[in-house]
Protein backbone atom coordinates (compact mmCIF):
# COMPACT_ATOMS: atom_id res chain seq x y z
CA UNK A 1 0.00 0.00 0.00
CA UNK A 2 1.39 3.38 -1.16
CA UNK A 3 0.83 6.61 1.40
CA UNK A 4 1.40 10.17 0.83
CA UNK A 5 2.75 11.76 4.33
CA UNK A 6 2.32 15.42 4.31
CA UNK A 7 4.04 17.92 7.02
CA UNK A 8 3.35 21.80 6.65
CA UNK A 9 5.42 23.37 9.07
CA UNK A 10 5.88 27.38 9.61
CA UNK A 11 9.06 27.68 6.53
CA UNK A 12 8.38 24.42 5.07
CA UNK A 13 6.16 21.69 3.18
CA UNK A 14 7.77 17.57 4.10
CA UNK A 15 6.55 15.62 1.72
CA UNK A 16 7.55 11.41 1.80
CA UNK A 17 6.20 8.45 0.14
CA UNK A 18 6.14 5.16 1.29
CA UNK A 19 5.10 1.85 0.20
CA UNK A 20 3.98 -0.58 3.29
CA UNK A 21 7.17 -0.01 5.63
CA UNK A 22 9.81 1.53 2.78
CA UNK A 23 10.44 5.05 2.22
CA UNK A 24 10.26 5.75 -1.56
CA UNK A 25 10.63 8.94 -1.74
CA UNK A 26 11.28 12.79 0.28
CA UNK A 27 11.67 15.81 0.17
CA UNK A 28 11.53 19.46 1.33
CA UNK A 29 9.59 22.53 0.36
CA UNK A 30 11.42 25.26 2.30
CA UNK A 31 9.47 28.98 2.03
CA UNK A 32 11.48 32.08 2.25
CA UNK A 33 9.77 34.95 4.10
CA UNK A 34 9.57 36.69 0.50
CA UNK A 35 7.76 33.85 -0.58
CA UNK A 36 5.20 33.71 2.11
CA UNK A 37 4.97 37.73 1.93
CA UNK A 38 2.14 37.40 -0.56
CA UNK A 39 -0.35 35.76 1.56
CA UNK A 40 -1.58 37.41 4.47
CA UNK A 41 -3.18 34.67 6.64
CA UNK A 42 -1.36 30.35 6.76
CA UNK A 43 -4.85 29.35 5.20
CA UNK A 44 -4.11 31.70 1.91
CA UNK A 45 -1.12 29.83 1.60
CA UNK A 46 -3.50 26.55 0.56
CA UNK A 47 -3.23 26.62 -3.14
CA UNK A 48 0.55 27.71 -2.98
CA UNK A 49 1.49 24.54 -0.95
CA UNK A 50 -0.72 22.11 -2.85
CA UNK A 51 0.44 23.02 -6.33
CA UNK A 52 3.99 22.62 -5.02
CA UNK A 53 3.19 18.89 -3.53
CA UNK A 54 1.11 17.81 -6.64
CA UNK A 55 4.13 19.45 -9.47
CA UNK A 56 6.66 17.42 -7.54
CA UNK A 57 4.40 14.00 -7.28
CA UNK A 58 4.10 14.21 -11.12
CA UNK A 59 7.54 14.97 -11.88
CA UNK A 60 8.38 11.91 -10.11
CA UNK A 61 6.00 9.95 -11.60
CA UNK A 62 4.57 9.39 -7.94
CA UNK A 63 1.15 10.92 -8.43
CA UNK A 64 -0.76 7.37 -8.56
CA UNK A 65 -2.64 4.38 -6.38
CA UNK A 66 -2.08 6.27 -2.84
CA UNK A 67 -4.20 4.06 -0.61
CA UNK A 68 -3.93 6.68 1.96
CA UNK A 69 -2.67 10.24 2.38
CA UNK A 70 -2.12 11.58 5.56
CA UNK A 71 -1.40 15.06 7.23
CA UNK A 72 0.04 16.48 10.36
CA UNK A 73 -2.72 17.12 12.47
CA UNK A 74 -3.55 20.29 13.27
CA UNK A 75 -4.81 22.87 15.90
CA UNK A 76 -8.43 21.49 16.55
CA UNK A 77 -10.31 21.06 20.03
CA UNK A 78 -8.16 18.73 22.07
CA UNK A 79 -8.57 15.10 21.16
CA UNK A 80 -7.37 11.49 22.18
CA UNK A 81 -4.05 10.50 20.57
CA UNK A 82 -4.76 8.07 17.63
CA UNK A 83 -5.36 8.43 13.99
CA UNK A 84 -8.42 10.21 12.32
CA UNK A 85 -9.54 10.03 9.34
CA UNK A 86 -10.37 13.93 8.10
CA UNK A 87 -14.49 14.36 8.07
CA UNK A 88 -15.99 17.72 7.55
CA UNK A 89 -16.46 18.34 11.11
CA UNK A 90 -12.92 18.47 11.42
CA UNK A 91 -12.07 20.57 8.01
CA UNK A 92 -14.13 23.35 9.45
CA UNK A 93 -12.48 23.39 12.22
CA UNK A 94 -9.44 23.62 10.99
CA UNK A 95 -10.02 26.33 8.62
CA UNK A 96 -11.46 28.03 11.31
CA UNK A 97 -8.73 27.42 14.09
CA UNK A 98 -8.12 29.85 16.70
CA UNK A 99 -4.31 29.17 16.50
CA UNK A 100 -2.87 30.11 13.18
CA UNK A 101 0.13 27.71 12.34
CA UNK A 102 0.91 25.90 9.14
CA UNK A 103 0.08 22.42 11.02
CA UNK A 104 -3.62 23.43 10.11
CA UNK A 105 -3.39 22.74 6.16
CA UNK A 106 -2.12 19.10 6.95
CA UNK A 107 -5.83 17.56 6.96
CA UNK A 108 -7.09 19.70 4.31
CA UNK A 109 -4.15 19.17 2.08
CA UNK A 110 -4.62 15.45 2.57
CA UNK A 111 -8.26 15.10 1.91
CA UNK A 112 -8.37 17.21 -1.10
CA UNK A 113 -5.38 15.77 -2.91
CA UNK A 114 -7.21 12.14 -1.33
CA UNK A 115 -10.17 13.05 -3.39
CA UNK A 116 -7.74 12.76 -7.00
CA UNK A 117 -7.41 9.17 -6.29
CA UNK A 118 -10.17 7.23 -6.79
CA UNK A 119 -10.43 4.89 -2.70
CA UNK A 120 -7.95 6.86 -1.40
CA UNK A 121 -8.86 7.72 2.56
CA UNK A 122 -7.60 10.77 4.10
CA UNK A 123 -6.25 11.00 7.74
CA UNK A 124 -4.13 12.84 10.68
CA UNK A 125 -2.53 11.53 13.90
CA UNK A 126 -1.66 12.42 16.66
CA UNK A 127 -1.73 16.09 16.26
CA UNK A 128 -0.55 18.89 18.24
CA UNK A 129 -3.76 18.98 20.40
CA UNK A 130 -3.42 15.61 21.92
CA UNK A 131 -4.57 16.22 25.41
CA UNK A 132 -4.10 13.69 28.07
CA UNK A 133 -3.49 15.83 30.93
CA UNK A 134 -4.72 15.08 34.51
CA UNK A 135 -7.01 17.44 35.63
CA UNK A 136 -4.63 18.27 38.13
CA UNK A 137 -2.33 19.64 35.20
CA UNK A 138 -5.27 21.81 33.89
CA UNK A 139 -5.88 24.36 36.44
CA UNK A 140 -3.58 28.20 36.58
CA UNK A 141 -3.70 30.43 39.41
CA UNK A 142 -7.15 31.82 37.68
CA UNK A 143 -10.29 30.31 37.31
CA UNK A 144 -10.59 32.87 34.15
CA UNK A 145 -7.37 30.52 31.98
CA UNK A 146 -6.73 27.18 32.20
CA UNK A 147 -3.75 24.91 30.97
CA UNK A 148 -3.73 24.06 27.26
CA UNK A 149 -1.87 20.77 25.87
CA UNK A 150 -0.52 21.94 22.42
CA UNK A 151 3.15 20.22 21.79
CA UNK A 152 4.99 18.29 19.52
CA UNK A 153 2.35 15.24 19.90
CA UNK A 154 3.62 13.14 16.90
CA UNK A 155 7.11 13.21 17.35
CA UNK A 156 6.83 12.77 21.03
CA UNK A 157 4.65 9.25 20.73
CA UNK A 158 6.95 8.24 17.70
CA UNK A 159 10.45 8.67 20.24
CA UNK A 160 8.88 7.11 23.20
CA UNK A 161 7.92 4.02 20.92
CA UNK A 162 10.72 3.86 19.49
CA UNK A 163 13.01 3.95 23.32
CA UNK A 164 10.23 1.35 24.01
CA UNK A 165 11.64 -0.98 21.30
CA UNK A 166 15.09 -0.45 21.45
CA UNK A 167 14.84 -1.88 25.23
CA UNK A 168 11.88 -4.57 24.40
CA UNK A 169 9.20 -2.99 26.34
CA UNK A 170 6.07 -1.25 25.14
CA UNK A 171 5.16 2.04 25.19
CA UNK A 172 2.77 1.79 27.95
CA UNK A 173 4.72 -0.26 30.63
CA UNK A 174 7.44 3.02 31.07
CA UNK A 175 7.82 6.23 32.57
CA UNK A 176 9.12 8.74 30.24
CA UNK A 177 10.18 12.60 30.15
CA UNK A 178 10.37 13.46 26.35
CA UNK A 179 11.78 16.77 25.33
CA UNK A 180 11.07 18.08 21.37
CA UNK A 181 13.82 20.88 21.17
CA UNK A 182 13.06 22.50 17.74
CA UNK A 183 11.92 25.85 16.95
CA UNK A 184 9.68 25.14 19.71
CA UNK A 185 10.44 23.74 22.70
CA UNK A 186 8.21 21.32 24.42
CA UNK A 187 8.85 18.64 27.70
CA UNK A 188 6.23 16.14 28.50
CA UNK A 189 5.69 13.55 31.34
CA UNK A 190 4.82 10.56 29.53
CA UNK A 191 3.22 7.85 32.40
CA UNK A 192 2.45 4.39 30.77
CA UNK A 193 1.08 5.52 27.50
CA UNK A 194 0.08 8.91 28.47
CA UNK A 195 1.14 12.37 28.40
CA UNK A 196 -0.49 13.50 31.94
CA UNK A 197 1.33 17.13 31.80
CA UNK A 198 3.79 19.10 28.99
CA UNK A 199 4.09 22.57 29.01
CA UNK A 200 2.15 24.97 25.93
CA UNK A 201 5.00 24.74 23.33
CA UNK A 202 3.00 27.39 20.91
CA UNK A 203 1.29 30.04 23.33
CA UNK A 204 3.55 30.80 25.89
CA UNK A 205 4.75 28.59 28.95
CA UNK A 206 7.97 26.50 29.40
CA UNK A 207 11.22 27.24 28.49
CA UNK A 208 12.39 30.00 26.13
CA UNK A 209 13.28 28.49 22.59
CA UNK A 210 15.14 29.54 19.26
CA UNK A 211 11.63 31.33 18.01
CA UNK A 212 9.50 31.31 21.09
CA UNK A 213 9.32 33.53 24.55
CA UNK A 214 7.89 30.40 27.00
CA UNK A 215 7.12 31.79 30.80
CA UNK A 216 7.39 35.08 31.17
CA UNK A 217 6.81 37.41 33.73
CA UNK A 218 3.60 37.92 34.05
CA UNK A 219 3.00 41.60 35.29
CA UNK A 220 5.26 42.77 33.58
CA UNK A 221 3.49 41.49 29.97
CA UNK A 222 0.56 43.20 31.55
CA UNK A 223 2.00 46.32 31.91
CA UNK A 224 3.74 45.55 28.12
CA UNK A 225 0.52 44.98 26.95
CA UNK A 226 -1.20 48.24 28.28
CA UNK A 227 1.74 50.37 27.55
CA UNK A 228 0.34 51.24 24.02
CA UNK A 229 3.83 50.71 22.52
CA UNK A 230 2.77 47.95 20.49
CA UNK A 231 -0.23 46.15 19.22
CA UNK A 232 -1.96 42.70 19.74
CA UNK A 233 -0.09 41.01 17.14
CA UNK A 234 3.45 42.62 17.97
CA UNK A 235 2.75 41.15 21.33
CA UNK A 236 2.15 37.56 19.75
CA UNK A 237 4.48 37.62 18.09
CA UNK A 238 7.17 38.13 20.75
CA UNK A 239 5.78 35.37 22.15
CA UNK A 240 5.89 33.34 19.28
CA UNK A 241 7.53 33.60 16.30
CA UNK A 242 10.10 36.84 17.58
CA UNK A 243 10.78 35.45 20.89
CA UNK A 244 13.90 33.35 22.54
CA UNK A 245 17.07 33.18 20.75
CA UNK A 246 15.32 35.76 17.98
CA UNK A 247 14.86 38.45 20.68
CA UNK A 248 18.14 38.45 22.25
CA UNK A 249 20.72 37.23 19.66
CA UNK A 250 18.53 37.68 16.27
CA UNK A 251 18.71 34.31 14.87
CA UNK A 252 16.66 30.85 15.15
CA UNK A 253 20.29 29.03 14.59
CA UNK A 254 21.48 27.70 17.41
CA UNK A 255 24.62 26.30 15.47
CA UNK A 256 25.15 29.60 14.97
CA UNK A 257 24.81 30.82 18.16
CA UNK A 258 27.77 28.15 19.15
CA UNK A 259 29.74 29.88 16.29
CA UNK A 260 29.68 32.83 18.14
CA UNK A 261 30.58 31.49 21.03
CA UNK A 262 33.54 29.98 20.00
CA UNK A 263 34.27 33.55 18.79
CA UNK A 264 34.28 35.25 21.65
CA UNK A 265 30.69 36.53 22.06
CA UNK A 266 29.51 36.56 25.59
CA UNK A 267 26.15 37.87 25.36
CA UNK A 268 25.52 34.43 23.19
CA UNK A 269 26.90 32.62 25.72
CA UNK A 270 24.68 34.06 28.30
CA UNK A 271 21.50 33.74 26.64
CA UNK A 272 22.17 30.29 25.22
CA UNK A 273 22.68 28.71 28.40
CA UNK A 274 19.83 30.47 30.04
CA UNK A 275 17.88 28.69 27.60
CA UNK A 276 19.46 25.20 28.53
CA UNK A 277 19.22 26.00 31.96
CA UNK A 278 15.82 26.68 31.37
CA UNK A 279 14.74 23.27 29.26
CA UNK A 280 16.93 21.46 32.33
CA UNK A 281 14.19 23.08 34.51
CA UNK A 282 11.35 21.90 32.92
CA UNK A 283 12.56 17.99 32.73
CA UNK A 284 13.29 18.46 36.52
CA UNK A 285 9.78 19.28 37.17
CA UNK A 286 8.10 16.74 34.53
CA UNK A 287 10.56 14.20 36.85
CA UNK A 288 8.00 15.56 40.01
CA UNK A 289 4.96 14.57 38.14
CA UNK A 290 6.30 11.44 37.40
CA UNK A 291 6.87 11.20 41.08
CA UNK A 292 10.74 10.75 40.90
CA UNK A 293 9.74 7.06 38.82
CA UNK A 294 11.37 8.31 35.39
CA UNK A 295 12.76 5.09 33.32
CA UNK A 296 15.00 7.33 30.74
CA UNK A 297 14.86 10.93 29.55
CA UNK A 298 14.41 11.15 25.82
CA UNK A 299 15.74 14.63 23.76
CA UNK A 300 14.39 14.65 20.35
CA UNK A 301 14.10 17.77 17.25
CA UNK A 302 16.90 19.77 15.66
CA UNK A 303 18.73 20.86 18.49
CA UNK A 304 19.39 17.58 19.51
CA UNK A 305 22.16 17.46 16.92
CA UNK A 306 23.65 19.88 18.41
CA UNK A 307 26.21 18.54 20.82
CA UNK A 308 27.00 21.70 22.67
CA UNK A 309 23.35 22.06 23.71
CA UNK A 310 23.18 18.78 24.54
CA UNK A 311 26.50 18.21 26.71
CA UNK A 312 25.57 21.38 28.57
CA UNK A 313 22.05 19.91 28.89
CA UNK A 314 22.97 16.72 30.33
CA UNK A 315 25.31 18.12 33.10
CA UNK A 316 21.88 18.95 34.40
CA UNK A 317 19.75 16.35 34.42
CA UNK A 318 21.78 13.53 34.25
CA UNK A 319 21.18 12.63 37.77
CA UNK A 320 17.40 11.72 37.07
CA UNK A 321 17.99 9.36 35.01
CA UNK A 322 19.45 8.05 31.94
CA UNK A 323 19.85 10.39 28.95
CA UNK A 324 19.07 9.07 25.26
CA UNK A 325 19.15 11.52 22.22
CA UNK A 326 17.29 10.62 19.12
CA UNK A 327 18.51 13.56 16.51
CA UNK A 328 15.76 14.96 14.49
CA UNK A 329 12.39 14.25 14.01
CA UNK A 330 10.66 10.95 13.20
CA UNK A 331 7.54 12.81 11.95
CA UNK A 332 7.14 11.59 8.30
CA UNK A 333 7.46 7.81 9.21
CA UNK A 334 5.16 8.28 12.66
CA UNK A 335 2.91 9.88 10.10
CA UNK A 336 2.84 6.95 7.57
CA UNK A 337 3.02 3.95 9.81
CA UNK A 338 0.01 5.63 11.83
CA UNK A 339 -1.96 5.07 8.26
CA UNK A 340 -0.82 2.15 7.32
CA UNK A 341 -1.80 0.79 10.77
CA UNK A 342 -5.29 2.33 10.29
CA UNK A 343 -5.76 0.62 6.56
CA UNK A 344 -4.46 -3.02 7.94
CA UNK A 345 -6.96 -2.41 10.98
CA UNK A 346 -4.48 -2.81 13.64
CA UNK A 347 -5.23 0.99 14.50
CA UNK A 348 -8.76 2.44 15.07
CA UNK A 349 -9.42 5.13 13.55
CA UNK A 350 -11.06 7.42 15.15
CA UNK A 351 -14.17 9.95 14.12
CA UNK A 352 -13.73 13.39 14.86
CA UNK A 353 -16.85 15.29 16.45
Amino acid sequence: MKILAINPGSTSTKIAVYENENRLFVTTFYHSPEALSHFPTILSQYDYRKELIVDELKKENLFSDFAAIVGRGGLLKPIASGVYEVNEAMKNDLRNATMQHACNLGGLLAEDIALLIPGCKAYIADPVVVDELEDVARLSGSPLMMRKSVFHALNHKAIARKYARSVNKKYEELNLVVAHLGGGISVAAHRQGRVIDVNNALEGSGPFSPERAGTLPARQLVDLCFSGDYTQEEIKKMITGRGGLMAHLGTTDAQNVVKRISEGDARAELVLKSMIYNIGKEIGAMSVVLHGKVDAILLTGGISYNDYCINKLKEYIAFIAPVCVFPGEDEMEALAFNALGALRGKLNCKEYY
